[in-house]
C-alpha cells in the first residue's frame, strides 16, 4: 500500500515544546465519478480557452493577469510578483494559542479536516500533547500559514493521532438570523409534542458513516455500466403525491396510531341474522385537528 503524501510539513508548538508534524488530507472527493466534456459530433475532448470579453480574441496564459474590480468595468491590476509579496511569511509552525473545552466551538465554523501526525522525530512530545489533551478533555486553537493564507486551526485528539480542522473566519459565516427571520414564534404542546417525542424515541440510533450510501454515485456507475454493455437504463417512476393531511393525524400515523376501524363481523353475529345489532361506530375524537394544514413529507 502506498504511503499517503503529506499536504504540509512543519512544527507544532505549545509553550516551549515543539515537534515536527505533517498534515494529511482526511476527506477527499477524488474517488467520485468524474466526466470529461466531449464534442458530440467527433467524440473528442474539448479544452477550455480564455477569450477577451470585448474583442472575443483568445488570451494566452502569459497575457493573463489578476484584477480587482473597483467600479463597473474598472479594475486595479495586480501583477504575479505583487500578489506573491502579499502572501504572509511562514515559519512552518502551528502555534497553539489556547486550550478550550471540546464542545465550545460551533461546528458551523468547521472548514476542512486534516490528520495531524508526527513527522519522523519528536514522537514523545506529540504523544504527550495528545494524551494531555485527552485527559483534560480539551481542544487546541492554533494558527499558521497554510496554502498561502493565515489559517486558524482547531486541533483535537483523534485515535492514535490528532485531527486538525481549518476554521472559517467569522466574516465567512452567515448570520442565522437572516435564515430564520421569517420563522414565526410558535409553541407546540400536548399530544402533538408527545407524539413527536415518541417518534424520535423510536428512531434513536448511533452514527455509522459506513451505512450512508452515495446514491448518485451508485446510480451513475450503474448507468455507465449499462451503456458499456448496451443495456437500456430503466427509467424511474414518478413518486406518488402525498395526500393532504393535518399535522396531528400525520403524527398519529407516524407513531402507529391509525384511524379506528369498524369491528369485523364474527360467525356468531352472522348466525343471529336480522336480530343482530349493528356495531356501534367509534366515538368521534375529542381532539380538534390542528388549525394549520400541512402536507406529509413523501
Amino acid at each position: 500500500m502506498v504511503a499517503p503524501r503529506a499536504n504540509w510539513k512543519g512544527f507544532i508548538k505549545f509553550g516551549e515544546v515543539a515537534c515536527p508534524v505533517a498534515l494529511y488530507t482526511a476527506a477527499s472527493s477524488s474517488e467520485r465519478i468524474a466526466f470529461n466534456t466531449l464534442n458530440r459530433k467527433t467524440g473528442n475532448r474539448v479544452k477550455r480557452e480564455f477569450v477577451d470579453s470585448e474583442t472575443g480574441d483568445p488570451v494566452e496564459r502569459d497575457e493573463q493577469v489578476k484584477g480587482y474590480e473597483i467600479e463597473n468595468g474598472q479594475y486595479v491590476i495586480l501583477e504575479p510578483d505583487e500578489v506573491a509579496a502579499a502572501v504572509p511569511d511562514s515559519d512552518k509552525t502551528l502555534r497553539i494559542d489556547a486550550f478550550i473545552p471540546c464542545n465550545e466551538i460551533d461546528d458551523i465554523y468547521f472548514d476542512k479536516p486534516y490528520y495531524l501526525a508526527p513527522d519522523k522525530m519528536g514522537t514523545d512530545a506529540f504523544v504527550l500533547l495528545r494524551d494531555g489533551m485527552k485527559k483534560a478533555k480539551v481542544a487546541a486553537i492554533a494558527h499558521t500559514v497554510l496554502f498561502r493564507r493565515v489559517r486558524t486551526v482547531l486541533i483535537r485528539p483523534h485515535g492514535k493521532g490528532l485531527i486538525a480542522t481549518t476554521l472559517n473566519f467569522d466574516y465567512e459565516v452567515r448570520s442565522s438570523e437572516d435564515a430564520f427571520e421569517q420563522l414565526p414564534d410558535l409553541k407546540i404542546e400536548g399530544e402533538m409534542l408527545q407524539l413527536a417525542e415518541h417518534i424520535i424515541g423510536t428512531k434513536k440510533g448511533s452514527f455509522d458513516a459506513s451505512t450512508f450510501d452515495d446514491r448518485y454515485e451508485a446510480a451513475v456507475a450503474e448507468l455507465v455500466k449499462a451503456k458499456i454493455e448496451g443495456r437500456a437504463f430503466p427509467k424511474k417512476k414518478a413518486p406518488a403525491a402525498s395526500k393532504p393531511s393535518d399535522l396531528l393525524q400525520a403524527l398519529r400515523e407516524s407513531a402507529g396510531i391509525g384511524r379506528e376501524t369498524e369491528p369485523k363481523r364474527t360467525a356468531a353475529n352472522v348466525n343471529k341474522g336480522t336480530s343482530r345489532k349493528k356495531a356501534a361506530k367509534p366515538a368521534a375524537a375529542k381532539t380538534k385537528p390542528a388549525a394549520s394544514q400541512t402536507r406529509r413529507a413523501g
